[in-house]
């Protein structure tokens, strides 16, 4: 178990999609029925819908919890609603929850994140492709081909450099964990969280991508070492000639202030003995 009760994803999860009967929803339930997910029911504001792809769909979390035991739900409800989705679903025990949604408006994050500290849930996002544990299970959005089993982690700000990345680590040794944190400026499992994970999967290779905006790459880090994780880190970070101030594709990528610019934690990595990476072709060899 990890730090505040919070569970590390195994591959056994059982599955809820809130937002399931949406054409996002609708879409991403059957690639990862397809990908082995256990997903065995969905939610839906809609009652004439009663199964999306074999999977029956009822109006409520706490019916989907005391039916089939749900204990992972992923969000795909519209911004507006989410708040009110995530809350049902730690009322009615879910012990992990994968918010997709983007646009969640700050107040709304904030609230999440309190009461997802408070319960000792395991919140990932919002704004977040997901987590997969490739060959096991896939909660989230990501495309699979860029994900081959093996023994490298991978913690993300964005999705889209994190398939980027996956694809170079798979055709050099594998992946075991990815997990997207996400891109608002709040989110759920920060990177010293994600590495709760990595060390309880006993995971020796871990590279993490990071953003301008904020110092979670550096904290994390420090603090996963401090705790004792001696594997091998390695980072790269987009936007190191962001402009300050200026919002680079996501709402938490925001240079404001010399030490959340990438250049100066580049320099705090290299200092603490963290190897960065400039281009994404050079971690696999900075991985040895």
């Amino acid at each position: 178990m990890v730090e505040g009760g919070r569970k590390v994803i195994t591959g056994e999860e059982i599955v809820c999609v809130q937002g399931i009967t949406g054409r996002y929803g609708s879409f991403h339930t059957r690639k990862m029925l397809e990908y082995g997910t256990r997903i065995v029911c969905g939610t839906s504001r809609n009652p004439r819908i009663k199964e999306v792809y074999g999977v029956p769909v009822y109006e409520s979390m706490e019916i989907c919890v005391k039916t089939h035991g749900v204990d992972t739900s992923i969000i795909f409800v519209p911004a507006p609603n989410a708040i009110s989705a995530f809350m049902e679903a730690v009322e009615a025990g879910v012990r992990n929850i994968v918010v997709v949604t983007e646009h969640i408006p700050i107040h709304d994050t904030l609230t999440m994140y309190k009461m997802a500290k408070k319960r000792g849930v395991t919140m990932i996002g919002p704004n977040s492709p997901g987590i997969i544990l490739p060959g096991k299970i896939k909660i989230g959005i990501m495309p699979v081909k860029y994900f081959k089993p093996g023994d490298v982690a991978i913690v993300s700000r964005s999705g889209t450099l994190m398939y980027e990345i996956a694809n170079i680590i798979s055709n050099y040794r594998g992946i075991s964990l990815a997990i997207g944190l996400g891109g608002d400026p709040i989110v759920g499992t920060n990177v010293g969280e994600a590495f709760d994970m990595i060390t309880e999967l006993n995971v020796r290779k871990v590279v993490v991508v990071g953003e301008p905006g904020g110092q979670d790459e550096v904290v994390g880090i420090k603090n996963a070492m401090d705790r004792g994780y001696d594997g091998k880190i390695v980072t790269f970070f987009a936007g190191r000639y962001a402009p300050e101030g200026k919002r680079m594709g996501h709402a938490g990528a925001i240079a404001e202030g010399w030490k959340s610019k990438v250049k100066y934690k580049e320099e705090v990595l290299r200092n603490m003995g963290i190897p960065v990476a400039r281009f994404v072709s050079e971690i696999p060899k900075l991985l040895e």
